[in-house]
């Protein structure tokens, strides 16, 4: 007699945005099988120097994406997963989808992006501004420095200071910088709830970018008194531009439209599930539901998120979301804004051609020959120490004017050195977000990590060596993706909640990655230096960083090729 599993065919499809591309699986409902993955490159990537559109310079520390490479996921990847897979369309019961954040872009109420209209399509500011849009951070001084000095209680659940990355600074960014673009948008939307509008016809706010991105706390946004504190014109931001029904995690937002089933392959009118993002859906694909269970999400940057039964106010937290990961836990998120980048900046950009070489007639990659090297090194052997702020700090100094530093440098230094001393910076940083955690009395019980970075074995066993803690991964390759799924079943009611469906069609191996004593003693010396020299250019001490990007931005502004 055939199971239960065998003669339920429903299956979900799940959708990841990321960075660079998107990512369509398609998985069976009663037990969580991948059973097809397709993947999408964005035709624009990232303009982070150039606007497609006209050739024309952008400034420092921009980054932008083109919406329209966001529908060409659904009508490739999607489609193409679906093939792979052999299922019977009928048999797709949801889709669900997650995002990038802070991904923001202004649109018409309609939903029709800025960018698309003739006339607004040479203005960077109509276009999406990616998670990794750092130009802001002016604008975040300023909200965290009033929302301190007039004791805003909701900033105490950010850690105290809100990020250049997030909504509000964004918004107001839009507002200095190009007043008509701002008078023209009807909805500043998070990417990850425009994609489910086009899906399903229907705007619906997501419950985790409203509290993480938009500082939606205890029902309520910054006051409209506080934004014309800001700026006269931003006191009607939130209610002329942000404000919308919130729909909850793992919540149906509409069906699929007959245009979107045209795109996508799938049947008109399945369930689509409310938005969310990349990070947080993914911790219920790793069966992380419980208080205490940390999930590093690492990939181009890391996202640390983790549930607690209890809410505290931990210092330079993303945000502390009633309900931001799974219902009934506060949902805490930390973060660091560039980790598998400040690898690939580096073979990019660091390499000599002689590395290259010998990678190839050893027929691996660049990152795998150095990562070789590497390993064979004791710890503290370079003779360096790193920071990680390629990309600023987003936890917990929360401040992307700092910039990444290695010391130690000699005429004996080798490129996997310094590849691996960042590498350390990287679990340095995790380490001072797990200890700030730990201080504030919500304590990591579990680390599990998931995205691209499992695959490098230094990486990892770093990782486990630096925090001294074993380090279980997802047992998926497409966590995102996965956890998108998982809340389509939910959404389609294949599933009564999140944690049932992460029982039932999760992934966990444990203990994948062990901490070795005498390593973890040698780094607990290099972190001693780590945070000396965090402290040091972090928290004020020297404003070095901070000088030399006003320096750079000024020689640019003056500089006749912009």
């Amino acid at each position: 007699m055939p199971s239960a599993q065998e003669t339920d065919r429903r299956v979900v499809v799940g959708v990841d945005f990321g960075t660079l591309s998107g990512r369509a699986v398609v998985v069976r409902v009663a037990d969580g099988v991948q059973l097809a993955t397709a993947v999408h490159d964005y035709p624009h990537a990232v303009m982070e120097r150039t606007l497609a559109a006209t050739g024309a310079l952008l400034p420092p520390d921009w980054a932008l994406q083109v919406p329209a490479d966001y529908v060409q996921v659904l009508r490739t990847a999607v489609p193409q997963a679906l093939a792979a897979s052999g299922v019977d369309p009928a048999d797709v019961v949801g889709i669900g989808t997650d995002f990038t954040a802070c991904t923001v872009l202004p649109v018409l109420a309609d939903g029709t992006p800025l960018c698309e209209l003739p006339e607004l399509a040479d203005r960077p500011h109509a276009y999406v501004k990616l998670w990794k849009h750092h130009a802001a951070q002016g604008q975040a001084d300023r909200i965290n420095a009033l929302a301190h000095e007039r004791d805003e209680k909701w900033i105490r659940r950010y850690g105290g200071r809100l990020s250049a990355e997030w909504e509000l600074a964004k918004g107001l960014q839009l507002l200095e910088e190009d007043p008509e673009v701002y008078e023209r948008t009807e909805h500043l939307v998070e990417a990850a709830d425009w994609v489910v509008w086009q899906l399903c016809g229907r705007y619906v706010r997501n419950a985790c970018t409203a509290g993480y991105k938009g500082a939606l706390q205890d029902g309520a946004y910054p006051s409209e008194e506080y934004l014309a504190a800001l700026n006269p014109a931003f006191g009607g931001f939130v209610r002329d531009k942000l404000e919308h029904p919130i729909g909850a995690l793992g919540d149906l937002a509409g069906q699929l439209t007959r245009e979107a089933a045209t795109w996508t392959g799938l049947p008109e009118g399945i369930a689509v599930c409310v938005g969310n993002v990349d990070a947080h859906v993914t911790a219920p694909a790793a069966r992380a539901t419980g208080p205490g269970q940390l999930v590093a999400i690492m990939g181009t940057s890391t996202c640390h998120v983790m549930s607690g039964d209890r809410v505290a106010e931990v210092d330079g937290m993303c945000g502390v979301v009633d309900g931001g990961i799974v219902p009934g836990l506060w949902g805490y998120e930390a973060g660091q804004s560039g980790v598998g980048d400040i690898f690939g900046w580096f073979v990019e950009t660091s390499v000599p051609a002689s590395y290259a070489a010998e990678a190839a007639r050893l027929g691996r990659s660049v990152h795998e020959h150095l990562t070789a090297l590497a390993l064979a090194q004791g710890v503290g052997e370079h003779g360096l120490v790193a920071l990680d702020w390629h990309s600023g700090n987003r936890s917990v100094l929360v401040d992307h004017e700092l910039s990444g530093v290695v010391v130690g440098l000699t005429l004996q230094t080798r490129p996997e050195d310094v590849y691996r001393a960042l590498v350390e910076a990287t679990a340095f940083g995790t380490r001072v977000i797990v200890e700030a955690f730990d201080g504030a009395d919500v304590p990591v019980t579990d680390f599990i990590a998931a995205g691209g970075l499992l695959k490098n074995p230094l990486v990892m066993q770093v990782y486990a060596d630096v925090l001294r803690r074993p380090i279980s991964v997802i047992g998926s390759d497409q966590g995102p993706a996965l956890g998108s799924a998982m809340h389509a079943a939910v959404a389609a009611g294949a599933h009564p909640d999140i944690r049932a469906a992460a029982d039932a069609m999760g992934r966990l191996e444990r203990d994948v990655w062990l901490p070795d004593a005498a390593r973890a003693d040698g780094y607990d010396a290099l972190f001693a230096e780590y945070v000396v020299l965090h402290d040091h250019f972090g928290r004020g001490a020297n404003e070095v960083m901070h000088r030399l990007r006003a320096l750079r931005r000024s020689a640019l502004a003056g500089d006749s090729r912009s």
